[in-house]
């Protein structure tokens, strides 16, 4: 009697292998896909969760957060992001104090020890009467990614912006930080490239880039956070931070005017040029994350507009 051979043949095995292989090619596109659209909307969940805390500060305050840098040129410490995450968390993440200077510091304008945030030399009911003054946080830190600029680039790199304040990073996980704590034990994190934040200087009329020289009069100023935008990608190491590839475009000296005005997505394309370059929101305030590849000015940027 003849057995029957129930097995597959080379043929066939090597048929079945190819077809699993296209299927994988075809797939794998489509996962990344998904993964993308399913980031961005989380990124414009957050922008949506931190527009309404603008607006609560807004409320309380009478005015949006400022994001003009602050400190004494041309080593200003401290921008827009960091004004960002002041306003929404606190300098300390204890709450905004209505008596804020927005410096780098925690202290008053002249840098007094023993003011605003900084509470050294309070006595214990000078400190809780501090805290009671403050609003917020308008922002949970449970689902906010809020961290020090010097926990998320290689020590030194933070300059000359404050390495000890802290920024609100998007949703894009792009780097491992350590985090070391005042006291306890020292963890990790994945950490998002950092969220620009520029208020709308509503008394101009123009964001003209080719007036330099009147770069404050513009309805916004790109300069408000090009300290930060200067760093270039954070998850690589700073002798490799350059421009093209790694360093963002809005950082970079010959082009950041024309990319945040133009390709950077703040010019309102329904405004002919003929008439006035005009942006969106030119009455409140726009925020930018550098989207999946971490640079700001680039075609896959998220914007809340």
């Amino acid at each position: 009697m003849k057995s029957k051979n129930n097995g597959f043949t080379l043929v066939e095995m090597l048929t079945t292998v190819t077809i699993i292989a296209i299927l994988i090619a075809l797939l794998v596109p489509s996962l990344s896909l998904v993964r993308r659209i399913s980031k961005e909307t989380a990124q414009k969940s957050q922008f949506a969760t931190i527009d309404m805390a603008i607006g609560a500060f807004k409320n309380d305050y009478g005015d949006y957060p400022p994001s003009s840098w602050q400190g004494t040129p041309p080593l200003s410490d401290y921008s827009g992001a960091q004004m960002l995450s002041e306003a929404l968390v606190g300098w300390d993440l204890m709450g905004f104090h209505p008596n804020s200077a927005w410096r780098s510091h925690g202290r008053d304008a002249a840098g007094t020890v023993g003011t605003v945030y900084d509470m050294t030399g309070f006595t214990e009911p000078q400190k809780q009467y501090n805290l009671e003054q403050r609003k917020g946080p308008y922002l949970e830190l449970a689902t906010t990614g809020v961290f020090k600029l010097e926990d998320l680039f290689d020590a030194g790199q933070a300059a000359p912006l404050a390495g000890q304040t802290f920024v609100i990073c998007d949703v894009f996980k792009a780097k491992k930080v350590t985090l070391t704590p005042a006291a306890g034990k020292t963890t990790t994190a994945m950490a998002g490239t950092p969220i620009l934040y520029y208020k709308a200087n509503t008394s101009s009329k123009t964001i003209d880039q080719l007036v330099e020289s009147r770069i404050d009069f513009r309805i916004y100023n790109s300069y408000d956070n090009y300290y930060l935008a200067g760093f270039g990608r954070m998850t690589v190491p700073p002798a490799q931070r350059v421009w093209p590839g790694n360093q963002h475009p809005l950082g970079s000296d010959l082009e950041h005017l024309y990319k945040f005005d133009y390709e950077g997505g703040i010019r309102d394309p329904k405004i002919p040029s003929a008439m006035r370059p005009w942006p969106y929101r030119p009455d409140s305030y726009i925020l930018i994350s550098a989207g999946m590849d971490g640079l700001y000015g680039t075609s896959d940027d998220i914007r809340n507009f």
